[in-house]
């Protein structure tokens, strides 16, 4: 329980079945929302299993639930853009378009934090843009397709979130923590989509009931994994390590989801991605 190398590893297998899971469950989907609200429903409920395992403890500060609850919106927007994004593009490139939330973070403790501005980090921000570009970029077309924008916006609400919410999962429980970033934003999207029981029991059907049920369970388990090796591991060496999650996703992507367009770009792109990520944790 102790081992930040263990938590890594066990984040990198649940992440990549979670993201190839999740592609194939977008595949037979009805309505966005509701899959978005059941996804986010059983893995809220499937990490309270875990809650007798972690030290029982909650925060006094009253501010703490304020930015939280803030964080949570964002969280929202964010995993409701993400079901589009991930029914448009290929689970190999939404893996490596995830990791734009690196860049906007770097970017905001530069303009917004006042973070000392370092050389190495600013390129590593760059070369992750420019992994981007390399995999998006088709030539002859100048339009952007509406899925790189939804991407683009899913990941600024992620990286708000990110900083509303520094830190605070080590105030609380860990599993309790992911079952309120889960649980709650389901809450809102129904609330503002309106969606009905019906709408997640057509969502729940047979032939897409165990894609849903493998991706609600490894989805709360690796954001698990991920903050406790975070806790445990030095952030420097961690977050590269976490980024290897690219290059697993092309593999596996290319293996059991025939995703074998523009493979030598993937691997370019998520090549630059993980020395972009080694450059600004250095």
């Amino acid at each position: 329980m102790n081992s930040w190398i263990a938590f890594v590893i066990l984040y990198l297998v649940l992440a990549t079945i979670f993201d190839q899971t999740y592609k194939i469950a977008t595949k037979k989907m009805i309505k966005s929302g509701a899959l978005t609200v059941l996804l986010e429903i059983l893995a809220s409920v499937l990490v309270l299993i875990l809650f007798p395992f972690f030290e029982i403890k909650f925060p006094t500060n009253i501010s703490v639930y304020f930015f939280l609850g803030l964080s949570i919106i964002f969280y929202a927007i964010s995993d409701r853009l993400n079901t589009d994004v991930r029914k448009g593009i290929e689970a190999s490139t939404f893996s490596i378009m995830k990791q734009l939330s690196t860049v906007f973070m770097t970017f905001s403790g530069f303009l917004f934090f006042k973070e000392e501005f370092i050389v190495n980090k600013f390129i590593g921000a760059i070369l992750i843009i420019l992994s981007n570009v390399i995999i998006f970029y088709k030539k002859g077309e100048g339009k952007l397709n509406k899925y790189v924008g939804l991407g683009i916006i899913s990941n600024i609400c992620y990286t708000i979130a990110l900083f509303l919410d520094v830190s605070y999962s080590e105030c609380f429980n860990l599993p309790f923590y992911v079952m309120l970033t889960l649980g709650v934003p389901a809450i809102l999207i129904v609330i503002f989509e309106k969606i009905k029981l019906s709408d997640l029991k057509n969502e729940f059907q047979k032939e897409n009931r165990l894609p849903i049920i493998i991706t609600a369970i490894t989805w709360s388990f690796c954001i698990v994994a991920q903050l406790r090796a975070y806790q445990l591991g030095n952030i420097s060496v961690v977050a590269p390590l976490c980024s290897l999650i690219v290059i697993i996703n092309i593999i596996v992507g290319y293996i059991f989801l025939k995703e074998r367009d523009n493979l030598i770009k993937k691997i370019f792109a998520a090549g630059l991605i993980i020395l972009g990520i080694l450059l600004i944790k250095i």
